[in-house]
């Protein structure tokens, strides 16, 4: 007799993601995502490090991080700044590379945006 049995998921080696954006910045990602997503069977594709180099230059990896972490969780700057103490003008500064964030900023900003400190830094 033939029993039925799991049909187990085929492992092709890649992820899915599954993330929120504004609605103006569909678009954008999905041009991001054809350029450094391989057509089906093609082998090129680049590396997390090069899409950060090629769309990113000259942004330090934890403004871009601050920035979009912010946007993640629906946050102005001036919300951000009430939430952790931190003035508006700094978080300005940091997200656009000219200020520093320092360990303890960056704990404070984790905190408020949920997620792991050490992106900051």
């Amino acid at each position: 007799m033939l029993a039925r049995t799991k049909k187990r998921p085929i492992d092709d080696g890649l992820v899915s993601l599954h993330f929120r954006v504004h609605p103006a910045n569909v678009s954008r990602i999905k041009r991001y995502v054809e350029c450094i997503e391989p057509e089906k069977g093609d082998e090129g594709g680049i590396t997390a490090d090069e899409f950060f180099d090629k769309y990113f230059t000259g942004q330090p990896r934890w403004a871009v991080a601050l920035q979009g972490y912010r946007t993640r969780e629906d946050l102005t700057q001036v919300q951000l700044a009430e939430l952790t103490g931190i003035p508006r003008r700094h978080i300005s500064e940091m997200e656009n590379g000219k200020r520093p964030i320092g360990k303890e900023r960056a704990k404070k900003l984790a905190e408020a945006l949920k997620c792991d400190y050490r992106f900051f830094l």
